[in-house]
């Protein structure tokens, strides 16, 4: 028994060591189909089937939140390709994250006024979505984008607003297999995060009292969601200059620059755009009628944006003195992050970190930036190239790796076991707590980064470590102390025995929990569905 539940606690390894909407700025992919695309790109043809069960566990350990029988058999009868094809045409669920929320906070309020939805409202929609959607793909990439464009329902406003964030995850998976610059674009204009990084009711520069534009985006949108801190080869490595130095790809001033173009962006609501709306919005962030500021996009104010001439990145663009556009300008400067030469091997290998190894080899990393670069930057293409590289996919070679594979971080722990062994919800509401706590549970929880750069960063090296001395990364690491490690054992071993999802008003009469193992032979068979 010891030995059944230690196997699941501590299978924290993924990879290689692991057995068990388009936007309108898509851009077509070069002609021919998905797999001559990716021989072009890699030069190499991936098997059609799994060899084995094991592979084929190990491809939807990478591309799900969790292989389970059913979709093994599935993926060993059709093949990656037309799993694939599955999965970008498969339909989102019915009920969204914002959807969910909003019927259980109409709910909530209606038995107790004033006790509405929160923060466990949207945990319970992401974990019905990640263990029981069809769509997984999409609910992967989308649980992978959020740890790139990261908001936060631990900051205020995500705090005061949990619908947002809701809506804000929504948009990640409307966005996950479109185009990059449609989803910059709705990362940008989204009002969590307009709060989150305060380009929301960002206001021109004013000679006389001397404010200047909020920088805290313009900077954050260089470094985390586009191109980063230094100039990069298509294969990710540094770009170098005479002296041997790293190449920063923007200084001071272009950051001053961009901030200019995120002025005059604020709240959408009835009465826009007057200044009221602009500096305070309306309505109520509970989801009631009024609240859609929280969820719409956010709307141009030209009175509050910089009419200054904008230099950035090498782009110009021009004063203009009397019809400033707020609109324009964002389109530049949006085009002009996504044409630069380092959005592929940048975006490119997070994916690849976030879905299949921690460390790719340069090949790798080019062959999956060529992809992004020849289909004009469609996210699509960009992770089929990921999940069906030659180097994603050759188990043996994975194996007998000493770089190969990745740390799997909490959540997909978590979501691995739950999905492994069939869970289901007696509720329908899949109960699971926030789990951000160290010491008592997964030291990591859905849309609840401690900061913009994610619950860890991609360039993570445990300190003193064979790690650091292989000069490998180790992103998740970031998460491992010796409190999170005991908290994370601690967590599961209840998880085995009692289940997880505190059911307080039970039909019996007594507390009891929203998905209950049932423990007998040593192992954990089956999970108990009470209809």
């Amino acid at each position: 028994l010891v030995i059944g539940v230690l196997g699941l606690c501590l299978a924290a390894c993924g990879g290689g060591r692991d057995a068990s909407a388009s936007g309108s700025n898509d851009v077509a992919a070069p002609n021919g189909t998905s797999r001559d695309r990716l021989m072009a790109v890699a030069g190499v043809a991936p098997a059609l089937v799994p060899a084995s069960r094991q592979e084929a566990a190990r491809f939807l350990t990478q591309a799900t939140f969790g292989p389970t029988e059913a979709e093994v058999d599935h993926l060993m009868a059709i093949g990656y390709e037309a799993w694939l094809k599955e999965q970008f045409e498969a339909s989102q669920p019915e009920l969204s994250h914002q959807a969910y929320w909003e019927m259980r906070n109409t709910a909530l309020n209606k038995a107790n006024p004033g006790n509405g939805a929160g923060a466990d409202e949207l945990l319970h929609s992401f974990w019905a979505h990640a263990l029981a959607g069809p769509d997984q793909l999409r609910q992967r990439l989308a649980f992978a984008l959020s740890e790139i464009f990261v908001v936060s329902w631990a900051d205020a406003c995500g705090a005061d607003n949990i619908r947002g964030v809701a809506s804000y995850l929504d948009m990640l998976g409307r966005q996950a297999f479109g185009s990059y610059r449609s989803l910059l674009e709705a990362v940008t204009l989204h009002p969590v995060m307009g709060c989150y990084l305060s380009h929301m009711r960002n206001q021109k520069e004013d000679p006389i009292t001397g404010r200047v534009p909020d920088e805290n985006f313009a900077r954050e949108i260089m470094q985390l969601f586009s191109i980063g801190l230094h100039e990069l080869q298509p294969d990710g490595s540094l770009k170098l200059d005479g002296n041997g130095q790293p190449i920063e790809t923007y200084n001071a001033n272009d950051i001053a620059g961009l901030a200019r173009v995120f002025t005059g962006w604020s709240w959408d609501c009835p009465t826009w755009p007057q200044e009221g709306c602009f500096l305070w919005g309306e309505g109520r962030a509970d989801g009631s009628a009024t609240g859609r500021q929280f969820v719409n996009n956010m709307r141009p104010y030209s009175r509050y944006h910089a009419s200054s001439e904008k230099r950035f990145l090498g782009v110009t663009i021009d004063a203009s003195a009397f019809f400033p556009s707020p609109e324009g300008d964002l389109g530049v400067a949006l085009d002009t992050l996504a044409r630069h030469p380092n959005v592929g091997p940048f975006i490119g290998k997070q994916l690849i970190q976030r879905l299949v190894t921690s460390n790719p080899s340069p090949a790798y990393v080019q062959r999956v930036a060529a992809a992004f670069k020849q289909s004009g930057g469609s996210l699509r293409e960009v992770v089929r190239a990921v999940l069906l590289d030659p180097e994603a996919r050759d188990t043996a070679a994975a194996l007998s790796s000493t770089t190969f594979g990745k740390v799997r971080e909490p959540i997909l722990r978590l979501s691995a076991v739950l999905r492994g062994v069939g869970v289901h919800s007696d509720t329908g509401y899949y109960l699971v707590s926030p789990t951000q706590e160290p010491a008592t549970a997964l030291n990591q929880a859905p849309m609840r980064s401690p900061s913009v750069f994610n619950f860890f960063r991609p360039g993570f090296v445990p300190p003193n470590s064979a790690t650091a001395k292989a000069g490998l990364v180790a992103p998740e690491m970031q998460l491992v102390h010796e409190t999170s490690a005991a908290g994370y054992t601690t967590f599961m071993t209840n998880l085995m025995f009692a289940g997880v999802g505190a059911v307080w008003r039970h039909a019996r009469g007594a507390e009891s929990r929203d998905r209950q193992s049932r423990v007998d032979g040593g192992l954990p068979r089956a999970w108990r569905h009470h209809g």
